[in-house]
């Protein structure tokens, strides 16, 4: 027996296992990577030195975990949290301040728009005054919802094809919208530069029919970006007229299979709100249609953090690549998801569309965009927020070894791989119970310092 596996033989044998020593240096282990359920266990050194003399100041020997790191929280709720957390810092900060954006930025025009994808034939829905267009009553939940209500009639070829462009289309209308801000001030595209920035934030979310749409942050600032306010006339009203023009003017042309053309636009349903940090006290519905123009920024950070960590919703086993047919054949999906996952596989067996890579993304709905992407001046970043976090707690060894913080050093980490994940289905299921508990009580410790 190892120190991270327990004996088998039952509920005895783990009882004792848990009672052990050996369980003790395993549950600090759990703990020290927030219960990830992937966790990648280390051996080897790290050490501290100082840059001027070479001097060790500190250092750690032995074994350590380090979290798997997924943005996912069917694959791994206690790392998908941490992703959020960093992307509500990111995306709040390009709102209203912080992280080395100026706090003006809270008085800037600034939006929120949801882009979605067309419709390629009705599905079931649960409207809230009449029944379906199948003629029932859909319970919120129901297995039918989002699914055709003729799947023979449905344009898979086109729903894939629309979904595997997407991003392209969406950058067409950063640069249609920038061209439409600038007609309204009466400027060439070119003369733009000289006066403001246009900047955004947005997360991709799969809806239930199994397409993405996009929720965008977008905001105007001055000529050098969040630290200089966009010129006067540059109202919200004006950006939302450009929002709209620039999202029902751009089009992405691509053949179908036979040679067709098929043009791909966003669809016809634009939603754009104002944001505004008075309205604090309104709260967001999933789907944040509920009609309001105006919305909370702080809970709009904490709405577009949490669509970034799902997936889409399809199957049971984390979004994962898929290898085979034999593969998408023994999905546990349903029979619509898997209708878009054979639709990209065989997409994808085509010449015509190699550059799509689209068994590549079949088990992502033929989707192949990042689900949370801004605007270079819009806010901080990842690596920074990253950043800032090891630089924290290479400050809190410098402390602990009596130095300043501000000491040049050298940090040296030399680690190798001893295994991934857990070896036993108990170990699993204990390191999930663990997930749980400090889940809960970091969101506890959040509600009540908000």
């Amino acid at each position: 027996m190892t120190p991270n596996q327990p004996t088998q033989g039952g509920e005895a044998a783990l009882a004792h296992w848990m009672r052990s020593p050996a369980y003790k240096t395993w549950r600090a282990g759990v703990e020290s990577v927030k219960g990830c359920l992937h966790p990648v266990r280390l051996t080897g050194t790290w050490e501290v030195r100082h840059a001027g003399t070479g001097n060790l100041i500190t250092s750690r020997h032995g074994r350590v975990w380090s979290s798997c790191g997924t943005r996912r929280a069917a694959v791994c709720p206690s790392c998908a949290d941490r992703y959020a957390a960093d992307a509500w810092h990111l995306i709040h900060s390009g709102m209203n301040g912080g992280k080395g954006i100026p706090a003006t930025v809270a008085h800037s025009p600034r939006l929120f728009a949801t882009l979605t994808a067309p419709s390629f034939g009705p599905v079931h829905n649960r409207p809230s005054k009449r029944p379906c267009a199948c003629g029932r009553w859909h319970p919120d939940g129901h297995p039918l919802l989002g699914s055709p209500i003729n799947p023979d009639t449905y344009d898979y070829t086109g729903a894939v094809l629309w979904q595997a462009h997407s991003g392209q289309l969406w950058h067409r209308f950063t640069i249609a919208l920038r061209r439409a801000v600038a007609a309204a001030g009466g400027l060439t595209v070119r003369e733009t530069s000289r006066h403001l920035r246009i900047s955004y934030a947005k997360v991709a979310e799969y809806q239930r029919r199994g397409l993405v749409h996009f929720h965008a942050i977008i905001r105007a600032d001055g000529p050098t970006g969040p630290d200089t306010p966009p010129p006067a006339w540059l109202t919200a009203d004006v950006l939302a007229d450009a929002v709209h023009t620039a999202a029902s003017s751009v089009r992405v042309d691509t053949p179908r299979p036979d040679g067709t053309p098929l043009p791909l636009r966003w669809g016809t349903q634009v939603d754009i709100k104002d944001i505004t940090a008075t309205a604090t006290d309104l709260d967001l519905p999933d789907n944040a249609d509920d009609g309001d123009q105006v919305v909370a920024d702080t809970r709009l950070a904490g709405y577009i953090a949490k669509y970034a960590t799902k997936g889409t919703g399809a199957t049971d086993t984390g979004d994962r690549r898929i290898r085979s047919q034999t593969h998408i054949d023994q999905l546990r999906v349903s029979d619509h998801h898997r209708a878009m996952i054979q639709t990209a596989w065989n997409l994808g067996g085509q010449e015509q569309y190699a550059d799509l890579k689209l068994r590549h993304w079949a088990h992502m709905l033929g989707f192949r965009g990042h689900f949370l992407t801004k605007a270079r001046r819009y806010s901080t970043t990842f690596k920074h927020l990253r950043a800032e976090r090891q630089t924290h707690q290479l400050h809190t060894a410098l402390t602990d070894a009596g130095l300043p913080e501000h000491t040049d050093v050298i940090v040296i980490n030399d680690w190798h791989i001893l295994g991934i994940g857990y070896d036993t289905p108990e170990q699993l299921e204990l390191a999930t119970a663990i997930a749980d508990r400090i889940r809960r009580n970091a969101q506890q410790a959040r509600k009540e310092t908000r």
